[in-house]
């Protein structure tokens, strides 16, 4: 009989199909990225756990430098692929690949460094946040301080109003869409800067709750009808050159229930919460939208200085 967890788990994408693990494989810049953040994190010699292994690609990143890795996985179908995987490549043998929930699993030593790649846009769907709290948790208490270096070590996340194109050829239909960054998309129009909302870091106990109210100074008149949420991964710190290895997710755009018609110059006041790994429904049922400034209506008055 599943539990609660178990029961949200498989829901929220903890089974997630073999061919989506190979996609993640062709996507050059997830690869590149966490193939620079790990041979920089990983010192010779040092031992490696990976929560969420899918592929074992980055436990394999990993043991080109680590005496030692340790690669978890609670699907058995990706247990089997990494296995067939690991046993083709070079220093496949130093990793072991065990079939554990990640919410229980230890190591039965000391590790130097954690990977976890369970990361969605917003940190939605997945369990990266509560999964890396609870491995905090329980690793102070088998072996007590200092924690491993975590990867990613922090994550940024960020919010923006949209003017969003919902129309397919003549079909209208408002729904969650996920975009490459870097692409300008000529059915999306920007109506104001993005907003940080939460910094997440690694190395300190992070709630799993999420609530946020902010405000946009709107640059162009239009209909926000959309929000883009922005997930910006610092994978590794690189401090002697004062810079950081990043990985940014696409950018997930969820359509406002109610849209707001804007005018240049407008203050629009957002709000929304929602709870880490839980489902992009949710945070849409929140997610609300209002001009709380008319410009028009104070010709005269300097606008307030929101970021």
């Amino acid at each position: 009989m599943l539990n609660e967890r178990e029961i949200e788990s498989c829901y929220l994408g903890q089974f997630i199909p073999v061919h989506y693990h190979h996609n993640m494989l062709m996507d050059q810049n997830r690869m590149h990225s966490f193939k620079a953040a790990i041979h920089y994190a990983v010192k010779p010699g040092m031992k490696v756990l990976e929560l969420g292994g899918g592929t074992g690609v980055l436990s394999y990143f990993a043991a080109a430098k680590a005496s030692k890795v340790y690669c978890v996985e609670f699907n058995p179908d990706m247990v089997k692929e990494a296995r067939k995987f690991l046993a083709i490549n070079q220093n496949g043998e130093k990793v072991e690949v065990i079939h554990a929930d990640a919410f229980e699993y230890m190591p039965p030593e000391p590790v130097d460094v954690v990977i976890c790649e369970m990361i969605h846009v917003a940190m939605l769907r997945e369990k990266q946040v509560e999964v890396i709290e609870s491995f905090k948790r329980r690793y102070l208490e088998r072996f007590g301080g200092p924690l491993p270096v975590f990867l990613p070590e922090a994550v940024i996340m960020a919010a923006q109003p949209l003017q969003q194109e919902y129309d397919f050829e003549g079909f209208h239909a408002p729904i969650v869409q996920f975009q490459e960054t870097q692409v300008i998309h000529s059915g999306t129009v920007e109506m104001a800067q993005p907003a940080v909302y939460s910094v997440i870091d690694f190395t300190q106990p992070n709630e799993l709750q999420y609530k946020w109210e902010g405000k946009f100074v709107a640059e162009r008149s239009g209909c926000v009808n959309a929000m883009r949420f922005v997930t910006k991964n610092i994978l590794a710190v690189v401090a002697e050159r004062n810079s950081t290895i990043d990985w940014l997710n696409h950018y997930m755009t969820l359509p406002l229930g109610t849209p707001v018609q804007v005018k240049a110059g407008d203050i629009l006041e957002v709000s929304f919460q929602y709870r880490a790994g839980g489902s992009i429904p949710s945070l849409q049922a929140s997610l609300r939208a209002d001009v709380v400034y008319e410009a028009a209506l104070h010709p005269t008055h300097r606008l307030p200085a929101y970021a």
